[in-house]
């Protein structure tokens, strides 16, 4: 071989190797639990998944949905936080973990909302479930009208409280959706899930998120745990404006559902970090309009676009923005024009459509005539 054709060879390997991302980065951990998840908040990037939709029994995470309703009437003012709500014979005689309410009592919504949340009351998610339906059974179809609306596709509840029944069902992927929306859904009432204790009817307990011990950006969310489940936990944490949320389900212990669950998060603080790349309202280009009252259209995105990158990568990445040369009016605002994309590598990151940020008027007859003039002739030498 010729020393010409080894420079080559060698060269060619540098520019192959240089158009691949130069951030590395391991292998997610395998964890000991039938399934789990771990999502960014922001971008809905999905980092680690196994078994992700997989219709396992959630156990105790149901209570999620059962407190997300109630927090989000709290939230819409159709309901006040020291309400009383009656408590049934049902509710009161309900086994498992409890908040130990008396039959016959009234106890304010707020303090049930914290029994459901920290305390795991099966006695609170039924009493609450009766004041806003009149009947658990109620309740369970709105919670899965509210599962349908988020697009919880493997999840069917039969009650409001994860106790084992048949058809009872939902995924780790489904527990994280729900997860990002009491975070984003619900910002007066999410600290709730970060109290460690709350004491009721002179009886104290621990919340059993061991993790909101043992780790400080852990701020959430909730445990549960059935025989037939096993041990499950959804958490979320935040650390230096990035926050992930991690679903385990089908693990052997209580401290199995913190260990593994611990070693999702720390895989994903270690090695990535989430970017808010432009917001809603940012203009990002400003195109020449044709035959319009204005000149000019603002180009920008509907949302706020966020990505979650190899920590050190953003620098990789490359931006296109892609829209027609000649645009004609009328124009209507959020009217989509071009695309964004974004790759890092030759690969697509992200995609989304680049819509006006203002409406342009179609011009009068005079000024669409001039114009149509004028845009031949620029179609003609382009």
């Amino acid at each position: 071989m010729s020393f010409l054709n080894r420079i080559l060879i060698v060269t060619a390997a540098l520019l192959t190797f240089s158009a691949q991302a130069s951030v590395i980065v391991p292998s997610a951990p395998q964890l000991d639990a039938t399934a789990y998840i771990l999502i960014d908040a922001d971008s809905g990037q999905v980092l680690v998944e196994k078994n992700a939709d997989q219709r396992l029994p959630p156990a105790s995470l149901t209570k999620m949905m059962t407190s997300y309703i109630a927090a989000h009437e709290l939230e819409l003012g159709n309901v006040e936080e020291n309400v009383s709500v009656p408590i049934s014979v049902k509710a009161w005689r309900k086994k498992g973990s409890r908040m130990f309410v008396r039959e016959g009592t009234q106890v304010p919504l707020i303090d049930l909302l914290r029994g459901i949340i920290v305390q795991s009351g099966n006695d609170a998610s039924v009493a609450v479930a009766e004041y806003f339906s009149g009947s658990e059974e109620a309740y369970v179809d709105w919670m899965n009208q509210y599962a349908e609306r988020f697009g919880m596709n493997n999840t069917q509840f039969k009650n409001a409280t994860g106790w084992p029944a048949d058809g009872h069902y939902s995924t780790a992927r489904d527990m994280a959706t729900l997860s990002l929306r009491i975070v984003k859904d619900h910002p007066k009432y999410y600290p709730i899930y970060a109290e460690k204790y709350y004491e009721y009817n002179g009886i104290r307990q621990p919340n059993r998120n061991k993790l909101l011990w043992r780790d400080p950006s852990v701020d959430g969310l909730k445990t549960g745990h059935t025989d037939e489940a096993g041990f499950c936990l959804a958490a979320s944490a935040i650390k230096d404006g990035t926050r992930f949320i991690a679903v385990v389900m089908g693990t052997r212990s209580e401290e199995a559902r913190a260990r593994e669950t611990q070693k999702l998060l720390a895989y994903g603080f270690r090695y990535f970090e989430t970017h808010k790349l432009y917001a809603a309202d940012e203009v990002l280009q400003t195109k020449k309009v044709w035959l319009g009252e204005q000149e000019e259209v603002s180009l920008g995105l509907s949302g706020d676009l966020y990505l979650t990158l190899p920590r050190g990568s953003k620098g990789e990445l490359e931006i296109d923005m892609i829209s027609n040369e000649f645009i004609e009016a009328p124009i209507e605002q959020g009217q989509a024009i071009g695309t964004l994309v974004v790759r890092m590598a030759g690969e697509v990151q992200a995609e989304r459509a680049l819509v006006a940020q203002n409406a342009v008027e179609e011009a009068g007859f005079f000024g669409r005539l001039m114009g149509k003039i004028k845009l031949f002739f620029a179609k003609l030498f382009a």
